[in-house]
């Protein structure tokens, strides 16, 4: 059991980028999107979370989260069911000031009573659309130790193709960093510019006191969005700085890099890089030992538990339960939970939602650029 340490308030906005990647989060958020055979991307957060000794979580979620309340359950997995602290979800209406936000300010607004009544010294806010193995609690100190009023991790990367993409009716905004010497002297929204920048990861530690008066000021002024509407007017008038993560990130920002990042871990030096600092916990199935029978070819998978392998497989994920059939032929596929590929069936650059069907001597083919996804249920 983890030793719990009440310095630190962790609050999750799962739904956050969700229209970035319409197809997968049609029946869930982005928070459970199925990711690395067998997790899901909030189990990252929250295992790093529950490191890091972050025991008490608040997940502000707002719409298609029926999945992930299954799959979170009491919390047991992430050792947060505790009699002070624990998991907190917070669905749409759950409190009378609440509803289907927008944007941080809000959803925090929402809330504020609840804010008000917890302990901790610090809030750590974050989203779910990255996947990584992160140290919160040297990310707390290195703000404690800075005199900052709000820390904001970032890394350096090029702005991802599924940013850039978007447009104004995606409601999709990013942010890019000016640091020196640590501080950040300004904020940019959806920068366009090309080359490696220092790009926010939505990922923020600010003392509870302070968020609890932006907020409440936020949002008598209307405003809606934390890092746009309150951060970006102060930026001179706060003590503002970067936390720069050199650690391994997958961030998934539409289809592509969804594809992309999943393939990534299946290069041992990726895999290593993002599970080596400290176990990812997940939701527990009971399920049988995967079966290689006596026709099966295999090289570079990675399977879960569950699956049945007769045919040929190559350079793929397979989640729990997954059945390839003898004679048929998967290469360069993401599939998931329960999928059937009959015998016969020639399938590549595809990627399956959970309980489908390629029929008997199927063909079907994606390419590198464009993969070809499969709805829930579907038989193809």
């Amino acid at each position: 059991m983890v030793n719990s340490n009440t310095s630190a308030l962790g609050i999750i906005f799962p739904n956050s980028y969700d229209m970035l990647i319409p197809e997968l989060v049609n029946v869930r958020l982005m928070a459970s999107i199925p990711f690395a055979s067998r997790y899901r991307l909030i189990d990252f957060i929250l295992s790093s979370m529950t490191h890091s000794d972050i025991g008490n979580v608040s997940i502000m979620v707002n719409n298609n989260y029926h999945s992930l309340m299954d799959h979170l359950g009491s919390g047991r997995e992430w050792d947060l069911v505790r009699k002070n602290g624990g998991l907190h979800i917070f669905p749409p209406f759950a409190e009378k000031a609440s509803k289907q936000y927008t944007g941080r300010v809000d959803a925090l607004a929402g809330i504020l009573d609840f804010i008000r009544d917890q302990k901790e010294k610090y809030v750590v806010l974050t989203d779910t659309n990255i996947a990584i193995n992160f140290d919160f609690k040297a990310m707390i100190q290195a703000h404690i130790e800075s005199g900052a009023d709000v820390t904001i991790a970032y890394n350096e990367q090029e702005i991802p193709k599924g940013f850039l993409k978007s447009g104004p009716k995606d409601k999709c905004l990013y942010y890019t960093l000016d640091i020196e010497d640590g501080k950040i002297n300004k904020i940019y929204l959806n920068s366009k510019e090309s080359g490696v920048k220092n790009l926010s990861m939505n990922l923020y530690v600010v003392e509870r006191e302070l968020l609890i008066s932006l907020i409440e000021a936020a949002a008598i002024q209307g405003h809606v969005y934390f890092e746009r509407d309150v951060l970006m007017p102060i930026i001179n008038k706060m003590n503002i700085r970067g936390y720069k993560y050199d650690g391994y990130i997958a961030r998934i920002t539409d289809m592509k890099s969804y594809f992309d990042e999943n393939m990534k871990l299946l290069d041992d030096y990726n895999l290593e890089s993002l599970f080596s600092r400290a176990p990812i916990y997940t939701k527990l199935h009971g399920g049988d030992p995967t079966r290689y029978l006596e026709d099966a070819k295999v090289s570079e998978v990675m399977a879960a538990d569950g699956c049945v392998i007769e045919g040929n497989v190559e350079n793929s994920i397979l989640f729990r339960g997954v059945k390839i059939a003898k004679g048929a032929t998967v290469k360069n596929c993401i599939l998931m939970q329960g999928t059937v590929v009959e015998p016969g069936a020639e399938i590549e650059y595809l990627v399956t939602d959970k309980n489908v069907t390629v029929s008997a001597g199927k063909a079907m083919k994606g390419t590198d650029t464009f993969p070809v996804y499969i709805g829930k249920f579907q038989t193809v």
